[in-house]
């Protein structure tokens, strides 16, 4: 068999090497360059015994094969959750998703929401609309963007929404009608249960590494940590790391962020239009900052939105919620996990963004002042890359620079590897990998990715970008938008 490297083991990494070892294969080998597996789904216990993850991760998944993953690995070591959901503003809690529940708000705010609402969905075609801030606009309305869309998706994404493509929507933005609306208005009904993960699971210890950390078990025979890349010789296919060891590979699989790989790390240089192209590519950064209390916990719910400019964060996790050892005791501490963006658009200041999350906190009314005294663990992660950015452009470049790698024996999968936010939940990701040994071991189609490769007249193979059916609306009442992952990778309709 030809030598498979794997440059990452996070879930993309850990995903391939599992199905490698599934396949009876044993030449290949994972390489990263932390101390510890899981990437950016890895969790972190402080020194008080807080555990925290890289950000606000649930388990839910579209795949059999993943959740037989997970079950393997965790048994019964894991507890369901059911997803409570709200936005605060307005000095209130609205039930998510806001578009959905816009009879919490102020009077007029309201109206202003829902005659927005109508005259957008009267008078717009969201169809010809070019961009992500078009969408918003043609669909929800002057209200609707206003006072939750337009503020709340800059402060996620750190890039104004007229950058962002509309493909990435589906399971992330619920889109309502006007029946649905004044129903729920006029009947005062909650709409709360939209999404694909209203029920997910958890790891009862570990947080959501511990899942990575027990798959990295399966292969750890396979696995080199604190092994960062300099530089990768195409050519002769040979990766140098920067200790100067050197490795040989016939097959790369790379979950390293796409444009370091082809700007930084591809030696005697990538042509200029596939460096170029990969320069475009465009992502967020993120302060993940804990907080952890000594008092029970206040409250029952999952995670919080902010779209409002009283607070840095755009969303906190009642970490603590998702299982009872998130703490030193669950009786007596709580957790909050904050996250916060940032780019070139959106800087923030990173000596001081603790104490700015902490009066935030305050500002929004999730803690008060004399919860202070309280505070008995603070947190902090940097990820430099947080969130890949579906610009406009970005599937142009994908389908450039990605053929461009394969022909060269580089796959490049994963959150940065591919650059898909809608399909790089933790469960696409490790799908990602699975579906690529699938393909070059077995010969079978790839289908998370959303990328197909058809024959052109010059006779070279050209990338079709299509929107991969697990990136589909999620909204579980609706027939035909529900895909397993079967032994065999092939889609059953749910």
């Amino acid at each position: 068999m030809e030598k498979i490297v794997i440059l990452g083991a996070g879930p993309t990494g850990l995903g391939a090497a599992v199905r490698l070892k599934e396949l009876g294969q044993d030449n290949f080998r994972v390489y990263d360059r932390n101390s510890y597996i899981g990437g950016l789904a890895s969790s972190f216990t402080d020194e008080a015994g807080f555990t925290w993850d890289i950000g606000g991760h649930v388990m839910f998944s579209h795949y059999e094969y993943y959740d037989k993953c997970f079950q393997r690995a965790m048994g019964g070591e894991y507890q369901e959750n059911m997803r409570e959901c709200w936005i605060r503003m307005m000095d209130r809690w609205v039930p998510y998703p806001f578009q959905n529940n816009i009879r919490y708000l102020p009077p007029q705010a309201a109206y202003e929401c829902l005659s927005g609402l109508v005259k957008a969905q009267t008078q717009a075609d969201h169809r010809s609309a070019q961009n992500f801030g078009e969408f918003i606009d043609a669909v929800f309305g002057e209200g609707i963007a206003k006072h939750f869309m337009r503020p709340y998706n800059f402060k996620v994404w750190a890039h104004p929404p007229e950058m962002m493509n509309k493909q990435w929507i589906g399971e992330r933005v619920a889109v309502v009608d006007i029946d649905r609306a004044l129903k729920n208005i006029i009947l005062e009904q909650d709409d709360v249960a939209w999404g694909p993960n209203n029920l997910f699971k958890y790891p009862l210890r570990g947080g959501t590494g511990e899942f990575y950390r027990r798959l990295g078990n399966e292969v750890a025979d396979h696995v080199t940590l604190d092994s960062s890349v300099e530089y990768v010789d195409w050519r002769e296919k040979q990766v140098f790391f920067s200790d100067g060891k050197m490795v040989k590979y016939d097959t790369l699989v790379s979950a390293i962020p796409l444009d370091l790989l082809c700007g930084q790390m591809l030696n005697g240089g990538a042509p200029a239009h596939i460096r170029e192209a990969a320069r475009e590519l465009r992502h967020s950064s993120g302060a993940m900052v804990g907080i952890g209390i000594k008092q029970p916990c206040p409250s029952t719910k999952s995670w919080m939105y902010f779209p409002e400019d009283n607070c840095p964060f755009y969303r906190v996790t009642y970490l603590s919620n998702y299982s009872p050892y998130m703490t030193p005791d669950k009786d007596r501490y709580y957790s909050l996990l904050c996250e916060v963006s940032e780019s070139e658009f959106k800087p923030i200041d990173r000596g001081t963004i603790v104490e700015e999350v902490i009066q935030g906190l305050i500002n929004s009314g999730l803690l008060q002042e004399s919860d202070r005294k309280d505070i008995v663990s603070t947190w902090l992660y940097y990820a430099d890359y947080s969130y890949p950015t579906p610009t406009v452009d970005r599937d142009d470049i994908l389908a450039t620079v990605i053929p461009w790698l394969e022909e060269r024996g580089i796959y490049s999968r994963g959150r940065f590897g591919m650059w898909k936010y809608e399909v790089s939940n933790t469960d696409h990701t490790l799908m990602q990998g699975v579906e690529l040994v699938d393909r070059l071991m077995l010969g079978e189609p790839e289908i998370t990715i959303g990328m197909r490769y058809a024959s052109t007249q010059d006779g070279r193979q050209a990338a079709v970008h299509e929107r991969s059916v697990l990136a589909g609306s999620g909204d579980p009442r609706r027939k035909g938008t529900a895909y397993a992952y079967a032994d065999k990778a092939k889609p059953v309709d749910g």
